[in-house]
Formats: C-alpha cells, structure tokens, sequence
C-alpha cells in the first residue's frame, strides 16, 4: 500500500506546482494591492469592489454567462438528434461517424478560429455576437455529440424492445426511456461545453472584431495590457467561483438523475 502511495508522488507534486500555487497567488493578488509588490502585503477587497461596483464589468459578466448559456443550449438542440442518429447506425458506422467528429478536434483552436475569421468576414451583416456565437458551437459541439452519443450507445437495447412491447410508440419510448438514460450525458456535454464557453478569449477577440468583449478578454487585458495583475486576479477568482459553482450544480443534477 505504501509503495502504491509513493507512485502517487508526481501527482501530488504536478497538482501542487501548477494548480495549487497559481491559486494561491491568484488569490494573494486579488486580495491585495499596489501592482506586483506582493511582497508588501496591504490586504483589501477594493478589487472586488470595483469589480461588482462597475455597471460596465457587470454587463460583461452577464453577456459572458448569456451567450455561453445559448452556446449550450444550441449545441444540445443540434447535438442531441445527431447524437441519436449515430447511435442508432452500425457499429462500424458509428465508429466512423465518431473518427469523422472527432477530426477537427485534432485541429488547435486558433487554426480553426482564424478559419471561421476568414469565413465570416465576408458577411458585413454579421454582428459581431452572432459571430462569436458561431465560432462557440462549432469548437465545442462535437464534445457534446461525444458525451450524448456515449450513454445512448451504452444504453440496454432490451428496455427500447420491452417498451415496444408494452404498448409505447417510438415517441414515448423516447420520452419514457431513451431521453432519461442520455441525461447523464446531457450534463457531461453541458459541462464540458458552459464552462470553457464562459471563460473564453480567443473566439470573441478574433470574430468580434475587436468590440465585442467577454470575460475571458477583460482578464488578459489586465494582465497583459494594463498590468493590473490584482485587478485581473480579482475578476479571475471570480470565474473561477462561478465555475466552481457551475461543476457543484451539473454534478448535483447527475447525481438525481442517477438516483430517479
């Protein structure tokens, strides 16, 4: 048992390295001031303060959460039946139709967003939200395709008979068995889609144009532009609360869906 503890070492030490320190001195500028003489300790929460004083850093906040909210909306609304149609092909088709998915995921991000930039500069008409919404659902719709395809795939295909025989035609069936079992990975796809969506940077700032700003854009810029580093610690931590919350609430809706 101890030997099987030592192998957990590296771990440790990785998680304590780049997790736990770059928390704490996230934490230890949000809570103090005067740049980056975090050697002098003056303590305040003027950061915050300004943070949830200022209508201006609200409105980010909220689009930020809203246009995220409608990422994961949308990518369950087009990831659902796509996921549901590769489920339901053969083995091999749905082997191949997931490598199909997965192909642009091997692609870096920024690639794929300079691409879109290209794409969509041609549409004037464009405003830059709708923009950034497109950018959004497709980087992360296809792991919420994953996720949903995942549990139906796993799914007894002896309830969907026995429904058949009870009576039930396929659209209760779907209602009263296949949708309650793909619930678990409903909220594996919210998660993985909501909470980089929230946070983002990259897509706002290369399809909007420059005048459409998240959260994400509002922390790099007072870390790299202004040099706040406790300012933007300040709004980091915030994010980072909200996503915590965000895991607490999705890991308590898959629990109770386990348990009904």
């Amino acid at each position: 048992m101890k030997s099987f503890f030592r192998m957990t070492y590296p771990y440790i030490l990785w998680i304590a390295v780049f997790i736990v320190a770059p928390m704490i001195m996230i934490l230890l500028y949000a809570l103090t001031k005067d740049g980056n003489r975090t050697l002098i300790f003056r303590f305040t929460l003027e950061n915050f303060t300004r943070f949830f004083s200022d209508p201006t850093f609200m409105r980010v906040l909220f689009t930020s959460l809203r246009i995220a909210l409608f990422t994961t909306v949308f990518c369950i609304l087009i990831g659902y039946p796509a996921a549901l149609f590769i489920a339901n092909l053969s083995e091999r088709a749905q082997t191949m139709m997931v490598l199909l998915l997965t192909l642009p995921m091997w692609i870096n991000m920024l690639l794929k967003t300079y691409a879109w930039r290209g794409i969509l500069m041609n549409f004037d008409n464009l405003e830059s939200e709708v923009k950034v919404f497109i950018g959004m659902v497709y980087d992360f719709l296809p792991y919420m395709i994953i996720q949903i395809h995942t549990s139906i795939a796993k799914m007894d295909r002896e309830l969907l008979t026995a429904a058949y025989d009870l009576g039930a035609n396929k659209w209760k069936t779907f209602l009263k068995v296949t949708l309650p079992l793909s619930v678990p990975g409903i909220i594996s796809g919210i998660t993985l889609v909501f909470l980089p969506a929230v946070s983002s940077f990259v897509i706002p700032k290369l399809l909007g144009g420059g005048d459409y700003v998240l959260i994400g854009n509002l922390i790099e810029t007072f870390f790299v532009t202004t040099g706040d580093w406790n300012f933007g610690s300040a709004i980091s931590l915030v994010m980072a609360l909200i996503i915590i919350a965000s895991m607490w609430l999705t890991k308590k809706m898959d629990r109770n869906a386990k348990e009904d």
